[in-house]
């Protein structure tokens, strides 16, 4: 069982964020869960997503897996899915795999959010 804690921010521009932080370990056992939580967030109360993986001290391929399934949900609604706050655990292991020139990883989540209005003018 992951523990994921959820908010729901509002731009400026009245866009509305949900930001998903789930604590613990992002692996086989966890990531379906985390899987079903980014598709429900996306498809019910927004397309716009933050990860914030502060939290999140271990993630394997399964937990990369389920970062980008969200991704690609979020693509198809044309919304934007961002990561900030990468765990330095964690970090290697997108820098391995490439990952980090994937996704839009932020440093902060204020960072984070502050980018999101930016993708919608394409």
């Amino acid at each position: 069982m992951i523990h994921i804690d959820q908010r729901t921010h509002t731009t400026q521009d009245g866009t509305t964020v949900i930001v998903l932080a789930p604590t613990g370990r992002l692996d086989i056992t966890t990531a379906w869960q985390f899987r079903l939580k980014l598709q429900e967030c996306i498809s019910k109360l927004s397309r716009h997503v933050v990860v914030n993986l502060s939290q999140v001290n271990f993630i394997d391929s399964s937990g990369l897996t389920s970062l980008v399934a969200g991704m690609r949900d979020a693509d198809k609604v044309k919304g934007s899915f961002r990561i900030c706050s990468v765990h330095p655990e964690a970090k290697l292991v997108f820098e391995v795999t490439m990952m980090d020139s994937v996704f839009e990883i932020f440093d902060t989540e204020e960072e984070a959010l502050e980018g999101v209005p930016r993708s919608m003018a394409t």
